[in-house]
């Protein structure tokens, strides 16, 4: 599979429809067609996920315990206004209107890939999220990524 990178500045169609990068489009694994998952990302943002991706972390979540509160609830959270979504012939597909208010989505997006999958978010939020001090940058880069920890 290929990887998601990059950022896409797109807007949605008159009826709400997203139409993905080609060359976000062209990174997905043809096993699995246009077959994605949309949800509430962790941040004020949406995710997808192509399906293979989803079911892994699908596995993970409904292995939790049902019988646990705090593990029933997370369930209940991340299971929350999922969407199977299918990419028509132009690469399209609709973002349910829950997500889009989740997410402080009006017309115009930001998908930005993220190696297994991809982000959608509102221009402004984005930029918020965003590291943009490069010291900063710097430091959170040694401290994850270098060998000498």
């Amino acid at each position: 599979m290929g990887k998601f990178s990059s950022e896409y500045y797109c807007k949605l169609d008159a009826k709400g429809r997203l139409t993905l990068p080609a060359k976000l489009k062209a990174a997905m694994p043809e096993s699995f067609g246009s077959e994605l998952v949309m949800r509430r990302g962790f941040d004020p943002c949406l995710v997808l996920y192509p399906y293979n991706e989803y079911r892994k972390l699908d596995n993970k979540v409904s292995g939790l315990d049902d019988f646990d509160p705090k593990q029933r609830n997370f369930k209940r959270s991340f299971y929350r206004g999922n969407t199977e979504v299918e990419l028509d012939a132009a690469g399209r597909f609709l973002i349910p209107k829950p997500l889009l208010g989740f997410a402080g989505i009006e017309r115009e997006v930001i998908v930005v890939g993220m190696g297994n999958t991809m982000e959608v978010w509102d221009p402004a939020r984005y930029n918020d999220f965003l590291i943009n001090d490069p010291e900063e940058f710097a430091g959170q880069a040694r401290e994850y990524l270098s060998d000498s920890k």
